[in-house]
């Protein structure tokens, strides 16, 4: 991103725009790998039964919650960014669990 003092505020806007269409474009085209996505979904997943068989209920409850917000935020933040359908789905998926692929 270059920034020119003495560039007018309407070619800056037009410019700002455009490179932000162009970055929005990259996230919406980049393959997905979800390999890291679907581990730290199975780790949610076995402690949430670990939990619920030990009768830990509240710590499933605030557990499950967290994982909701944070996979309706990653959710609304795909819509945001004007990506629709079963793609947004798939970021959103990435963006919740994705933390799988450092183990």
């Amino acid at each position: 991103m270059n920034f020119d003092e003495n560039e007018p505020q309407s070619v800056r806007e037009e410019r700002l725009a455009a490179e932000r269409a162009q970055g929005r474009e990259a996230r919406r085209n980049a393959p997905l790998d979800s390999k890291g996505a679907h581990f730290g979904a199975a780790v949610v997943s076995t402690a949430q039964v670990l939990l619920a068989w030990n009768g830990k209920l509240v710590a499933l409850g605030i557990v499950s919650a967290a994982f909701v917000l944070w996979f309706s935020a990653a959710l609304a933040w795909a819509y945001a960014d004007k990506d629709h359908g079963r793609h947004a789905l798939q970021r959103a998926y990435h963006i919740t669990f994705g933390w799988g692929g450092a183990f």
